[in-house]
C-alpha cells in the first residue's frame, strides 16, 4: 500500500522526465516514449482509483521531509484519481486519433518537439488534479499554458500562429489575475497549502473581520481561471485555436486543457475557500449568468459557422457554459452535474474532432459543409463517430450528453424560481440550438450518394480512396471505393473506443455519479 501512495507523484514525474528525454530523441522514438508514458500513467491512475474506492477516504502525500505549512503536498481521493484516469484515456485516444495526420501537419524535424509539449502538458494536468498547494498549482498552470500554446503553433502556418498569439495573450491575462489572487490569499492567511488556507479562512469568517478582501480574492481567483477556460466573454481565442491546430491538438485542447483549469477552480471552491463561503459571497450568481449567456451565444455562433471544425469549436463555448451554470446553481447537485459534464464533454468533443478529420480527408480536404456532402458514405467509421458525438451533444438517451442535461435539469428544479426558470428555459433553448447545427451537419454528411450528381465523380478522384476491383454479376470488373489511411486500423479503433466510452458513460451513469458524489464528500 505504501507503493500505491507514491503513484500520483510518480505519474507527474515520469511525464516531466519524458519531456526532457524526448527533446533528445527523433520523432518516432519520441512518439513511442509518449505512448508508453501515457499507458503507464493510465495504469497507475487505475490502481490509485481502485485503492481510493476501497479506502473510502482521501490520502495526503507529503513531498519531501518537511511537513505543513512549509512542505509541499499532493492530495488524492476518488474524484482526483478518477479524473486522472479519465484524462489519461482521453489523452491516449486523442493522440492516436490524429496520428495518421501528423506527417501532414507537423514538420518531420519538429515532431519530437510536439511530444515534448504533450508530455509537459500531461504532467501539468496531473499536477493540477493532485496538488494540495496553491502556488504549485500556479506553476503548473503556466507550464500548461506554454505547452498548450506550443501544440497550437507547432503546425506553423499563419492561422495557427495568430491563434497561438491570441491564446497566449488571453491566458497570460488570466494567469496574472490568478497570481494576484494567490498573492492576496497568502497575504490574508499566511499559507499556501490548501487545507491550511481553508482553516485560516474559517477563522477570518468566524472572527467577524471585514470580508471585502476575501471576496476580492475569490473574485480574482475565479476570474483568472474563467478566462483561461474560455468562459464567455473571454472565449475569443478559442475558435481559431481549436479550428486550425492539428487534429490531436484540437482534441486535447477542447477536452482536457480547459477542464484542468475548471477542476482547479472546483478545488479552490471546496478545498481552499470552502463552498459555503463562496456561495455567501454571491459570486456564483455571476458565473450562473455568464454560463447561461455562453450556452446561447456559443450555439448561435455554431449555427452561423460554415466550417465543421470551427462549428465544433464554437459548440465548446456553449458546453463550458453548461459547466459554469452548474457551478452558479450553488448546490451539490449542480456541482455533480457539472463534473459529470466535464467527463461527457471531454469524451464527446475529442471524438467529434477526430471524426471530423476523417470526413474532411475524403472531401478534398475541405472543411466547408457543401464539400462534406455524403462524406459519411466515403468514410463510414468517421461518419459513425460524428453521428454518435452529435447525438450525445444534442442529448439523445443512452449517450452521455443525455445524462448531463438530465442532471442539470434535476439540479435546476430544486432551486428558487429566480434560478430555476432561467436554467430550465436556457437548457431547452440550448438543446434545440444544438439539434439545429449538429443534425444539419449529420444530414449533410449522410446525404444519399445518388444525390451527389456529377460532384461525386470529381470527389472520388481527389479523396483518400483507391479503386478496389471486384467482379460484377455480368462478369465485368467493377470498381468500388475503399478508404485508405496511413494507419487506418488504428484510426478506426480509436473511433470505436470513443463510441464505447460515450455509451458507457450514458449506460453506467449511476455508478459514475456515485463516484463523483463520494469524491466530493472527500474533497473538503
Amino acid at each position: 500500500m505504501d507503493l500505491v501512495r507514491n503513484l500520483p507523484a510518480i505519474s507527474i514525474l515520469i511525464c516531466m522526465f519524458a519531456a526532457i528525454i524526448s527533446s533528445g530523441l527523433k520523432g518516432k522514438a519520441a512518439r513511442v516514449l509518449n505512448t508508453v508514458v501515457i499507458l503507464t500513467v493510465l495504469a497507475f491512475s487505475l490502481v490509485s482509483f481502485v485503492w481510493c474506492i476501497s479506502l473510502g477516504a482521501s490520502v495526503v502525500y507529503v513531498m519531501g521531509i518537511f511537513p505543513a505549512p512549509w512542505g509541499n503536498e499532493l492530495r488524492f481521493g476518488v474524484l482526483e484519481t478518477g479524473m486522472a484516469l479519465f484524462f489519461s484515456i482521453i489523452m491516449l485516444l486523442s493522440i492516436w486519433g490524429g496520428r495518421h495526420k501528423m506527417k501532414d501537419e507537423v514538420a518531420t524535424d519538429k515532431e519530437y518537439l510536439y511530444y515534448v509539449f504533450i508530455n509537459l502538458l500531461f504532467s501539468s494536468l496531473l499536477a493540477l488534479v493532485y496538488t494540495n498547494d496553491l502556488f504549485t498549482a500556479y506553476v503548473f498552470v503556466e507550464i500548461n499554458t506554454i505547452s498548450a500554446c506550443g501544440i497550437i503553433v507547432i503546425r506553423e502556418n499563419g492561422r495557427t500562429i495568430e491563434a497561438g498569439v491570441r491564446y497566449m495573450i488571453m491566458s497570460l491575462l488570466g494567469s496574472g489575475l490568478l497570481l494576484l489572487g494567490i498573492m492576496m490569499t497568502y497575504d490574508i492567511t499566511g499559507h499556501l497549502l490548501m487545507s491550511n488556507i481553508q482553516e485560516a479562512v474559517r477563522n477570518i469568517v468566524d472572527s467577524g473581520q471585514p470580508l471585502i478582501p476575501l471576496v476580492v480574492t475569490i473574485a480574482l481567483l475565479t476570474t483568472g481561471l474563467a478566462i483561461k477556460s474560455a468562459l464567455f466573454p473571454f472565449h475569443s481565442w478559442l475558435p481559431d485555436a481549436y479550428g486550425y491546430s492539428t487534429v490531436s491538438s484540437a482534441a486535447i485542447l477542447s477536452s482536457l486543457v480547459s477542464k484542468g483549469y475548471i477542476f482547479l477552480l472546483i478545488k479552490i471552491f471546496y478545498r481552499v475557500i470552502g463552498f459555503d463561503i463562496v456561495y455567501s459571497s454571491r459570486l456564483l450568481n455571476v458565473l450562473f449568468v455568464f454560463g447561461l449567456i455562453a450556452m446561447i451565444s456559443g450555439s448561435m455562433s455554431a449555427i452561423r459557422e460554415n466550417d465543421i471544425r470551427r462549428m465544433i469549436a464554437f459548440s465548446s463555448i456553449a458546453q463550458i457554459g453548461y459547466i459554469y451554470m452548474g457551478f452558479g446553481m450553488g448546490t451539490k447537485a449542480g456541482m455533480v452535474a457539472s463534473i459529470f459534464h466535464i467527463l461527457s464533454h471531454a469524451a464527446t468533443k475529442s471524438m467529434l474532432f477526430v471524426s471530423a478529420i476523417g470526413l474532411t480527408d475524403v472531401s478534398k480536404g475541405s472543411r466547408h459543409f457543401v464539400d462534406l456532402t455524403g462524406s459519411a458514405h466515403r468514410n463510414r467509421i468517421a461518419g459513425i463517430g460524428f453521428l454518435v458525438g452529435s447525438l450525445s451533444m444534442v442529448g439523445i438517451p443512452m449517450f452521455s450528453g443525455f445524462i448531463s442535461k438530465l442532471q442539470f435539469m434535476d439540479a435546476a428544479v430544486s432551486l428558487s424560481y429566480k434560478k430555476m426558470l432561467p436554467a430550465l428555459i436556457v437548457l431547452g433553448i440550448s438543446t434545440i440550438l444544438n439539434a439545429i447545427y449538429f443534425m444539419k451537419t449529420v444530414l449533410r454528411i449522410y446525404m444519399p450518394a445518388d444525390k451527389l450528381g456529377a460532384n461525386r465523380a470529381q470527389a472520388d478522384v481527389v479523396t483518400n480512396t483507391v479503386p478496389a476491383a471486384r467482379i460484377g454479376i455480368n462478369g465485368i470488373v467493377e470498381e468500388k471505393d475503399r478508404l485508405v489511411f496511413p494507419q487506418e486500423k488504428l484510426y478506426g479503433t480509436v473511433i470505436i473506443l470513443f463510441v464505447i466510452l460515450n455509451i458507457a458513460l450514458g449506460v453506467c451513469s449511476n455508478t459514475v455519479l456515485d463516484w463523483i458524489r463520494a469524491g466530493l464528500g472527500m474533497f473538503s
